[in-house]
C-alpha cells in the first residue's frame, strides 16, 4: 500500500547528529504532525543510535552508501562527502510524497500541508550566497544574492545569462521513484566534483522542476545577519542550524555571529523541545502503526493490488525512460559545467549497452504479465524483480557520458 507521505532525514556514522534526529522527531510531535519520520541510515550508524531513534517512534531504513564522483577531493565542508547517499531517499517508493529535513533542522509550526502541494515539482527555499563558503561563485563575488531585495545587475556581457534559481537542500519536498533515483545516480557518475556535493547535483538535475518556498520554511541562520529585513525568527516554521557553530548540541556561542541574541534564543528554543520529556515517544500510535504497516506491505507481493501495480509501473518506467537518461545526463552535466568550468565530451552507447536496452524492453512486457498475475520473472519477488531490472537499467545508462 502506498502511503500519502512521510518526513525523512539522513543519518551517517558514529557522530552526534543522532541528537538532531531525536530533536526533530520530538519537534514534529510537538506541532502535531500526522506523518511519520523515516531515518535513512548508512550501514555505519551504530545499533545503539538506531535504538535511540526507534525509541522516539522513527522508522529506520538502512540505505546503501553512494560515493562522490571520481576525483572529488575538496568540498565546502569536509563532511559533505557522505551527502551523496541522500539520493537513496528517492527509492522510498512506499510513500507518494516526502519532505526531506536535515538532522540540524527543527520544525516549529505544522507543515503537513506541504504534502498537498501539486505533483511534478521539487519544492525548496532559495539559498543565500553571502557567506564565505560561497566565495568560489560569481554570485558571492558581486553580491548577487537571491534574498537581496535589490541585487546588482548581473554582468551578462562578461559572464553570460544570469544563473538559474538555486535552492538549499536542507529542506525539500519530493516524490520518490526508482526511475528518478536511477537517473540521479547515473548522472552523478558522469558529473564533475563540486563544492556543495549533492546540493549542486540536485539543483542542476531539478532546475526546471524547482519551485521556491518562502524563507519561513527553511530559515538558514545566516539570513538573520545577511538579510535581517526579509526574515523573522518569530514567523519561521522551520529553522536550519547550519551556520558554523550553531548546532544546538555543540553550541558554545564563541564562533562568529553566535553571540547574537536572536541566535541564542533559537538555540534555547531547540533545547526546550529536545529536553521536554513530555514529547518523548509513548508507544505505538496510529501514525507509526500505519507507517510500519506500509513498510511491511511494500515487501509483500499480492497483498495489495495497488502496491503491485506501483511496482510494475516503476519497473516499466525504468525502461520507458532509459532512452532519455543520456539526454538528462547531458543536460545536467552541461549545467554543472557552469558551476565548475570543466568541459565534457559526449560518447555513444556501446553495442553491448544497446543490446541490454533491447533485452530490458523485452523483459518489461514479461514483467507486467507475470507480476499482475501475482508472480514475477525468474521466480523473483516483486521487490527483487524491481531491483533486478533497475540494476540492469543503471548499467545500460552509465556509459552515456564520461570525462
Amino acid at each position: 500500500m502506498v502511503e500519502k507521505g512521510a518526513y525523512v532525514t539522513f543519518l551517517a556514522g558514529e557522530g552526534d547528529y543522532v541528537k538532531g534526529v531525536v530533536g526533530l522527531a520530538k519537534g514534529l510531535r510537538k506541532v502535531g504532525s500526522g506523518h511519520p519520520l523515516v531515518v535513512a541510515a548508512l550501514p555505519d550508524v551504530p545499533e545503539s543510535d538506531r535504538r535511540v531513534v526507534r525509541a522516539q517512534g522513527c522508522i529506520v531504513r538502512e540505505i546503501e552508501p553512494v560515493g562522490p564522483p571520481e576525483g572529488s577531493t575538496q568540498f565546502a565542508m569536509p563532511y559533505y562527502v557522505v551527502n551523496y547517499s541522500k539520493l537513496r531517499i528517492w527509492e522510498f517508493v512506499e510513500y507518494r510524497k516526502m519532505v526531506y529535513l536535515d538532522a540540524d533542522v527543527q520544525v516549529y509550526e505544522n507543515i503537513d500541508h506541504l504534502f498537498d502541494l501539486p505533483d511534478g515539482h521539487l519544492y525548496a527555499v532559495k539559498d543565500c550566497f553571502c557567506e564565505s563558503t560561497w566565495s568560489h561563485t560569481w554570485q558571492h563575488r558581486i553580491g548577487y544574492c537571491q534574498h537581496s531585495p535589490a541585487p546588482p545587475p548581473w554582468p551578462e556581457a562578461e559572464l553570460g545569462p544570469p544563473p538559474p534559481a538555486y535552492f538549499n537542500a536542507g529542506v525539500f519536498v519530493h516524490e520518490p521513484g526508482f526511475d528518478t533515483c536511477n537517473r540521479l545516480l547515473s548522472t552523478l557518475k558522469a558529473s564533475p566534483p563540486t563544492p556543495f556535493a549533492e546540493q549542486d547535483l540536485l539543483n542542476a538535475f531539478f532546475r526546471r522542476k524547482f519551485r521556491p518556498l518562502p524563507p519561513a520554511y527553511n530559515l538558514v541562520l545566516a539570513l538573520l545577519w545577511r538579510h535581517p529585513t526579509t526574515v523573522s525568527p518569530a514567523t519561521a516554521k522551520v529553522v536550519h542550524y547550519c551556520a558554523k557553530g550553531s548546532k544546538p548540541w555543540r553550541f558554545t556561542g564563541k564562533e562568529e555571529n553566535m553571540d547574537r541574541e536572536d541566535v541564542k534564543a533559537l538555540v534555547r528554543r531547540w533545547w526546550e523541545v529536545y529536553s521536554d520529556e513530555e514529547l518523548d515517544y509513548k508507544g505505538p500510535d496510529r501514525v507509526c502503526q500505519k507507517a510500519n504497516r506500509a513498510w511491511r506491505n511494500h515487501h509483500a507481493v499480492g497483498e495489495d493490488r495497488r502496491a503491485t501495480e506501483r511496482t510494475v509501473l516503476d519497473v516499466e518506467n525504468s525502461f520507458v525512460d532509459a532512452g532519455r537518461q543520456a539526454a538528462t545526463t547531458r543536460a545536467v552535466a552541461g549545467e554543472l559545467v557552469t558551476l565548475t568550468g570543466k568541459e565534457f565530451r559526449a560518447c555513444d552507447m556501446s553495442n553491448d549497452e544497446e543490446k541490454q536496452l533491447c533485452a530490458g524492453a523485452h523483459l518489461r512486457g514479461r514483467t507486467r504479465t507475470r507480476l499482475m498475475a501475482g508472480g514475477s520473472p525468474n521466480g523473483l519477488t516483486a521487490p527483487q524483480a524491481t531491483e533486478h531490472v533497475c540494476r540492469h537499467n543503471r548499467a545500460a545508462a552509465c556509459g552515456a557520458w564520461r570525462l
